[in-house]
């Protein structure tokens, strides 16, 4: 008789017993927890305290003292960095004298770009497709933030 069991995918993202303890200093963990889709995390502490060593180590930049992070299911480990991982921090990498699509057209002939995605398209995907002609120096900081997520959009996946 067949059954009709209902399988949960597996968490988008989940970290069991993860720490990070560079010289046996510990910076944080260890941590439990499992992020599904449409959950939203947030991570807040004061200055210091490990919130951006942790996204580091979440997004496969660093390597965690002790545990594991799985992405979909599967390990995520620095030999088998996801393409589907990118991290984005406050230092946006941005060129300031070129404009927002020249900037985008750097990225994408330095690293390629996501099949169907063109740099006006990735600017427009982030509300800025008035701006492609702007310099960078002359953006908000909220505008140059924008312009860095255009370019993990354009970014090729895989």
């Amino acid at each position: 008789m067949p059954t009709n069991e209902l399988h949960e995918p597996p968490a988008l993202l989940e970290a069991r017993g993860l720490a990070f303890a560079p010289n046996d200093e510990p910076i944080f963990g260890p941590l439990d927890f499992a992020l599904h889709a449409g959950e939203v995390v947030l991570i807040e502490g004061e200055n210091g305290t490990g919130k951006s060593t942790l996204l580091r180590v979440l997004s496969g930049l660093l390597e965690p003292t002790s545990g594991e992070i799985r992405l979909n299911g599967e390990p995520l480990t620095l030999a088998r960095l996801s393409p589907q991982v990118a991290l984005l921090s406050h230092q946006t990498g941005l060129k300031l004298e070129l404009t927002a699509l020249e900037n985008l057209r750097f990225a994408a002939g330095l690293g390629g770009q996501c099949a169907g995605m063109s740099p006006p398209t990735a600017l427009a995907g982030v509300g800025l497709d008035g701006y492609a002609d702007v310099p960078v120096r002359q953006l908000s900081a909220g505008q140059k933030k924008r312009v860095a997520l255009a370019r993990v959009l354009l970014a090729p996946v895989g």
